[in-house]
């Protein structure tokens, strides 16, 4: 069976998409799911937050290093060549730098410019029992390239005032995906992020947003968490980095509860 492909994606910065796509995907692995995880972001906080140094990855100045996501989408070289392997079990990435940055403009003319990922990733679908994409925080050519990809999106919303500003333009884009070129499309959660249960803000921003997509919210909530901000700059998980912290416990539960919401279950 083919992986089950989710982009998790937000056009807003700061909502904690890379914290959400690593977290998630390392607690798939841990539950005994084959993942990649496929940095999709020219910030590569991805990549780092797996504990990969992006200097060690190939650039336009040393081509003899291991390739990229995007020297895959590129035609450069294969996806199997640019997965790695990484420090957790059953985690792979398809990593990225800074350079992926060029591809909005590289490909902007390129033929298939719009299905780049989802070819490159219809060749290894049946090595993995999930794909996570990090999609960059815009509604560019990468992220169009993602939702054609993906089957689901997880939209992680900040629990904060304007956490719904802007959120219509990327439902606009999904819609356009749905009627082009990938009908199946669907937004499968809400995770709202960075909740605090002592402000009534919090709990008013999580029920406006239940409000909004109806049946879509997760009921896990991601709190704010010392430990979770300071794993990435360990190249960790912060399931990896302190298992027993606030941050790590709602991550797992995030997991199990997609994992449910999709019929998945792991082959142990």
């Amino acid at each position: 069976m083919s992986a089950i492909k989710i982009a998790v994606t937000n056009q807003k910065g700061g909502v904690g998409k890379t914290t959400t796509a690593v977290n998630l995907a390392y607690f798939f692995a841990k539950s005994g799911a084959r993942v990649l995880l496929v940095d999709f972001d020219p910030q590569g906080n991805t990549t780092s937050g797996l504990g990969i140094d992006k200097s060690s990855l190939r650039s336009a100045a040393d081509l003899d290093k291991p390739p990229t996501i995007l020297d895959a989408i590129s035609g450069e070289a294969s996806l199997v060549e640019a997965i790695q392997t990484t420090n957790f079990k059953r985690l792979s990435i398809a990593p990225a730098t800074a350079q992926l940055a060029d591809a909005e403009s590289g490909l902007a003319k390129a033929e298939k410019r719009f299905v780049r990922l989802r070819d490159a990733l219809r060749t290894v679908q049946d090595d993995y029992d999930f794909i996570l994409i990090d999609s960059p925080p815009s509604l560019g050519l990468l992220t169009v390239n993602a939702l054609i990809a993906a089957e689901h999106v997880i939209l992680p919303v900040q629990a904060e005032f304007y956490a719904l500003e802007g959120l219509g333009q990327l439902l606009e884009t999904m819609k356009l995906v749905r009627k082009g070129l990938n009908p199946t499309l669907e937004l499968l959660g809400v995770l709202v992020t960075m909740y605090d249960n002592r402000t009534t803000l919090s709990q008013q921003v999580y029920k406006e947003v239940a409000k909004h997509f109806p049946g879509k919210v997760l009921e896990t909530k991601i709190p704010r968490n010392v430990r979770l901000a300071e794993a990435p700059s360990h190249g960790l998980p912060v399931g990896a980095y302190d298992r027993f912290s606030k941050g790590s416990r709602a991550y797992k539960a995030a997991a199990e509860e997609i994992a449910k919401g999709l019929g998945w279950t792991a082959n142990k």
